[in-house]
């Protein structure tokens, strides 16, 4: 049996999700598919980190343990071509020893949200960013932003469906910056609560609205309570960007 890190790409419009569902696609099915379709071994996908429906992702780690001997790249173009048309993608393979895991080994995730802060509809980037038509105060975002960085309680910032154990995260960046048009917002952490990112950008975006001065985010974070929560940024300009691990992963011994 040989262990396979999988780094994927992909497109999360049409998806529920990474994690298998009952009542929609997801990326993890389509991935278990594949892997099935070329070994004819049931196959188990595990990742890095789960993601919303309509999340994106640039570069999610997962793994596969497969029984048929194969090479890397045999591997990488053989689930490409029974991925489509689903929009997901291996960007590439390794093989790994069998204790490293995509999710457990993981000491470190980084997300980008993408706001198109234009009047005009978006076109080609449909589904890939928030638009958001008011011209923002950066400045007052990066205010609000530092506020947020370090460990706090992100009960606020914290999906009601959210099975962490604690509330507790330590936030290590949480960064504005604008790209023409577009606002990037960049955060990296060990771990999330779920929807953390979604709702931290969107009051965020209050505050560059004007709508919320930048220290009520502050004010969000210290009530510990959901319903001080101004605003959930929608699915589609979250994109997963990275998964980091605590040392450079070693080929699997012969």
């Amino acid at each position: 049996m040989t262990r396979w890190k999988l780094i994927l790409e992909w497109d999360g419009e049409p998806f529920m999700g990474w994690q298998r569902q009952d009542h929609g696609p997801s990326v993890q099915a389509a991935v278990e598919r594949a892997a099935r379709a070329m070994t004819g071994e049931a196959v188990t996908a595990h990742a890095a980190g789960r993601t919303d429906a309509g999340v994106h992702a640039l570069g999610m780690a997962a793994h596969i343990d497969l029984a048929k001997p194969l090479t890397a790249h045999r591997l990488r173009e053989g689930m490409n071509a029974l991925l489509r048309p689903d929009p997901v993608a291996v960007l590439s393979a390794d093989e790994v020893s069998d204790d490293w895991h995509a999710r457990f080994s993981c000491d470190g995730r980084r997300y980008l949200y993408r706001i198109a802060n234009r009047r005009a509809p978006l076109t080609l980037d449909r589904g890939k960013a928030w638009r958001i038509g008011p011209e923002l105060d950066l400045a007052a975002m990066r205010d609000a932003a530092a506020m947020l960085v370090g460990r706090h309680d992100f009960t606020t910032f914290r999906s009601v469906h959210c099975q962490s154990e604690s509330p507790l995260k330590t936030l290590d960046r949480l960064e504005v910056e604008q790209h023409g048009r577009e606002i990037h917002i960049h955060a990296a952490a060990r771990s999330f609560l779920h929807h953390q990112v979604r709702s931290m950008v969107g009051c965020l975006a209050l505050v560059g609205q004007g709508q919320w001065r930048a220290e009520q985010v502050r004010e969000a974070l210290e009530a510990r309570d959901r319903t001080a929560l101004g605003l959930n940024a929608p699915a589609a300009g979250l994109y997963f960007v990275e998964a980091l691990y605590p040392d450079k992963i070693e080929p699997a011994e012969a």
